[in-house]
Protein backbone atom coordinates (compact mmCIF):
# COMPACT_ATOMS: atom_id res chain seq x y z
CA UNK A 1 0.00 0.00 0.00
CA UNK A 2 1.41 3.93 -0.98
CA UNK A 3 0.01 7.13 -0.06
CA UNK A 4 0.62 8.52 -3.21
CA UNK A 5 2.94 11.21 -2.18
CA UNK A 6 6.13 11.13 -4.77
CA UNK A 7 9.67 10.16 -2.89
CA UNK A 8 12.10 10.14 -6.00
CA UNK A 9 12.11 10.58 -9.93
CA UNK A 10 13.87 7.54 -10.81
CA UNK A 11 15.34 6.98 -14.59
CA UNK A 12 15.06 3.20 -15.88
CA UNK A 13 18.26 2.09 -16.93
CA UNK A 14 17.57 -0.88 -18.96
CA UNK A 15 14.30 -3.08 -20.06
CA UNK A 16 14.86 -6.70 -20.84
CA UNK A 17 11.52 -8.27 -23.06
CA UNK A 18 11.41 -11.77 -21.26
CA UNK A 19 8.77 -13.79 -23.20
CA UNK A 20 5.32 -11.90 -22.35
CA UNK A 21 7.29 -10.44 -19.62
CA UNK A 22 9.74 -7.64 -18.97
CA UNK A 23 12.50 -7.52 -16.72
CA UNK A 24 13.10 -4.09 -15.89
CA UNK A 25 16.02 -2.08 -13.56
CA UNK A 26 15.60 1.64 -12.64
CA UNK A 27 18.24 4.09 -11.38
CA UNK A 28 17.24 4.91 -7.95
CA UNK A 29 18.70 6.36 -4.54
CA UNK A 30 16.19 7.44 -2.09
CA UNK A 31 14.04 4.35 -2.40
CA UNK A 32 16.94 2.16 -1.94
CA UNK A 33 18.11 3.19 0.96
CA UNK A 34 16.18 0.96 3.37
CA UNK A 35 14.82 -1.78 0.95
CA UNK A 36 15.20 -5.59 0.94
CA UNK A 37 14.67 -7.86 -2.45
CA UNK A 38 11.53 -8.71 -1.98
CA UNK A 39 10.22 -5.08 -0.70
CA UNK A 40 7.77 -3.20 -2.71
CA UNK A 41 7.78 -0.28 -5.29
CA UNK A 42 5.77 1.90 -6.58
CA UNK A 43 6.73 2.98 -10.18
CA UNK A 44 4.26 5.43 -11.78
CA UNK A 45 2.14 4.00 -9.31
CA UNK A 46 2.66 0.33 -10.37
CA UNK A 47 3.43 -1.98 -7.54
CA UNK A 48 6.73 -3.56 -8.05
CA UNK A 49 8.23 -5.95 -6.41
CA UNK A 50 11.87 -4.80 -5.66
CA UNK A 51 14.85 -7.54 -6.99
CA UNK A 52 18.89 -7.48 -6.98
CA UNK A 53 18.85 -4.03 -5.27
CA UNK A 54 21.98 -1.97 -5.84
CA UNK A 55 22.94 1.21 -4.05
CA UNK A 56 21.83 3.21 -7.14
CA UNK A 57 19.52 0.67 -8.80
CA UNK A 58 16.90 -1.77 -8.46
CA UNK A 59 15.44 -4.66 -10.55
CA UNK A 60 11.74 -5.66 -11.02
CA UNK A 61 10.04 -8.22 -12.93
CA UNK A 62 6.67 -7.04 -14.54
CA UNK A 63 4.21 -9.47 -16.18
CA UNK A 64 2.15 -9.53 -19.10
CA UNK A 65 -1.35 -8.56 -17.18
CA UNK A 66 0.74 -5.43 -16.35
CA UNK A 67 2.43 -4.31 -19.45
CA UNK A 68 -1.08 -4.63 -21.00
CA UNK A 69 -3.39 -2.78 -18.20
CA UNK A 70 -0.51 -0.03 -17.47
CA UNK A 71 1.58 2.26 -19.38
CA UNK A 72 4.76 0.39 -18.37
CA UNK A 73 4.89 -1.23 -21.53
CA UNK A 74 6.12 2.31 -23.21
CA UNK A 75 9.14 2.41 -20.84
CA UNK A 76 12.54 2.85 -22.57
CA UNK A 77 16.15 3.27 -21.14
CA UNK A 78 16.10 6.76 -20.14
CA UNK A 79 12.39 7.32 -18.93
CA UNK A 80 11.32 9.04 -15.91
CA UNK A 81 9.50 7.34 -13.39
CA UNK A 82 7.63 8.09 -10.39
CA UNK A 83 8.98 6.38 -7.11
CA UNK A 84 7.74 5.71 -3.69
CA UNK A 85 8.04 2.84 -0.75
CA UNK A 86 5.26 0.84 0.47
CA UNK A 87 3.93 2.89 3.54
CA UNK A 88 4.92 1.27 7.41
CA UNK A 89 2.70 1.55 10.32
CA UNK A 90 4.10 4.47 11.65
CA UNK A 91 3.93 6.64 8.09
CA UNK A 92 2.10 10.15 7.98
CA UNK A 93 -0.78 9.35 5.41
CA UNK A 94 0.29 12.28 3.51
CA UNK A 95 -2.13 11.34 0.55
CA UNK A 96 -4.59 8.45 0.04
CA UNK A 97 -4.44 4.97 0.28
CA UNK A 98 -3.12 4.02 -3.13
CA UNK A 99 -3.17 0.61 -3.57
CA UNK A 100 -0.44 0.25 -6.71
CA UNK A 101 -2.87 -1.32 -8.65
CA UNK A 102 -3.94 0.33 -12.00
CA UNK A 103 -7.58 0.64 -12.85
CA UNK A 104 -7.28 2.46 -16.54
CA UNK A 105 -4.83 4.23 -18.66
CA UNK A 106 -5.86 8.19 -19.08
CA UNK A 107 -4.66 10.53 -21.50
CA UNK A 108 -2.47 13.99 -20.73
CA UNK A 109 -4.64 16.31 -22.71
CA UNK A 110 -2.72 19.75 -22.04
CA UNK A 111 -0.86 21.77 -19.25
CA UNK A 112 -1.50 25.45 -18.22
CA UNK A 113 1.39 27.48 -16.74
CA UNK A 114 0.23 29.87 -14.08
CA UNK A 115 3.52 31.19 -13.42
CA UNK A 116 4.15 28.99 -10.10
CA UNK A 117 1.67 26.57 -10.33
CA UNK A 118 0.13 24.29 -13.29
CA UNK A 119 -3.01 22.88 -14.13
CA UNK A 120 -3.18 19.37 -15.94
CA UNK A 121 -6.10 17.91 -17.67
CA UNK A 122 -6.71 14.16 -18.16
CA UNK A 123 -8.82 12.37 -20.20
CA UNK A 124 -10.32 9.44 -19.04
CA UNK A 125 -11.90 6.12 -20.22
CA UNK A 126 -15.74 5.69 -19.56
CA UNK A 127 -15.82 2.87 -17.58
CA UNK A 128 -14.07 4.53 -14.45
CA UNK A 129 -16.24 7.87 -14.23
CA UNK A 130 -18.75 6.72 -11.61
CA UNK A 131 -15.57 6.59 -9.18
CA UNK A 132 -14.79 9.95 -9.94
CA UNK A 133 -16.16 13.10 -7.96
CA UNK A 134 -15.28 16.88 -7.80
CA UNK A 135 -12.64 17.12 -4.98
CA UNK A 136 -12.54 13.68 -4.48
CA UNK A 137 -9.11 11.59 -4.60
CA UNK A 138 -7.38 10.07 -7.81
CA UNK A 139 -3.94 8.98 -8.36
CA UNK A 140 -2.08 9.43 -11.39
CA UNK A 141 1.22 8.53 -12.39
CA UNK A 142 1.08 7.00 -9.06
CA UNK A 143 0.87 10.84 -7.25
CA UNK A 144 -2.38 11.49 -5.20
CA UNK A 145 -4.05 14.33 -6.37
CA UNK A 146 -7.51 16.22 -5.71
CA UNK A 147 -9.89 16.70 -8.84
CA UNK A 148 -10.12 20.26 -9.46
CA UNK A 149 -12.53 20.21 -11.98
CA UNK A 150 -14.89 17.41 -13.93
CA UNK A 151 -16.36 16.93 -17.28
CA UNK A 152 -17.99 13.47 -19.01
CA UNK A 153 -14.62 13.28 -20.80
CA UNK A 154 -11.95 15.03 -18.66
CA UNK A 155 -10.61 15.78 -15.18
CA UNK A 156 -8.33 18.44 -14.11
CA UNK A 157 -6.00 18.36 -10.92
CA UNK A 158 -3.78 21.29 -9.75
CA UNK A 159 0.01 20.89 -9.34
CA UNK A 160 2.15 22.64 -6.92
CA UNK A 161 5.92 23.77 -7.61
CA UNK A 162 7.30 20.74 -5.20
CA UNK A 163 5.04 17.62 -7.36
CA UNK A 164 6.28 20.03 -10.91
CA UNK A 165 9.98 19.25 -9.56
CA UNK A 166 10.11 15.55 -8.12
CA UNK A 167 7.89 13.91 -10.82
CA UNK A 168 7.74 13.16 -14.23
CA UNK A 169 5.07 15.29 -14.95
CA UNK A 170 7.18 18.13 -16.30
CA UNK A 171 8.17 15.56 -19.07
CA UNK A 172 4.87 14.47 -20.57
CA UNK A 173 3.21 15.79 -23.83
CA UNK A 174 -0.08 15.83 -24.76
CA UNK A 175 -1.10 12.50 -26.30
CA UNK A 176 0.74 10.60 -23.61
CA UNK A 177 -1.00 7.82 -21.71
CA UNK A 178 -1.20 7.62 -17.94
CA UNK A 179 -1.88 5.37 -15.44
CA UNK A 180 -5.11 6.41 -12.99
CA UNK A 181 -6.16 4.65 -9.79
CA UNK A 182 -9.18 5.88 -8.14
CA UNK A 183 -9.94 6.05 -4.93
CA UNK A 184 -10.58 1.73 -3.63
CA UNK A 185 -13.23 3.77 -0.83
CA UNK A 186 -15.58 3.91 -3.96
CA UNK A 187 -15.62 0.89 -5.74
CA UNK A 188 -15.81 -0.50 -2.34
CA UNK A 189 -18.96 1.36 -1.91
CA UNK A 190 -20.42 0.17 -5.22
CA UNK A 191 -19.35 -3.30 -4.24
CA UNK A 192 -21.51 -3.30 -0.73
CA UNK A 193 -24.32 -1.22 -2.14
CA UNK A 194 -24.34 -3.42 -4.95
CA UNK A 195 -25.22 -6.54 -2.50
CA UNK A 196 -27.51 -4.85 -0.48
CA UNK A 197 -29.67 -4.17 -3.35
CA UNK A 198 -30.09 -7.97 -4.44
CA UNK A 199 -32.47 -9.72 -1.85
CA UNK A 200 -30.85 -13.15 -0.14
CA UNK A 201 -31.41 -16.10 -1.80
CA UNK A 202 -33.68 -18.41 -0.05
Amino acid sequence: MFTGIIEELGRVRNVEPRGENAYIVVEAHAVVEDTKHGDSIAVNGVCLTALDIQPNSFAADVSRETLDRSTLGHLQPGSAVNLERAVTPVTRLGGHIVQGHVDACGKFLSVADHEGSWTIRIEYPKDIARYLIFKGSVAVEGISLTIAALTDNYFEVAIIPKTWEVTNFSQLKPGDEVNLEVDMIAKYVERILRFAETPPQQ
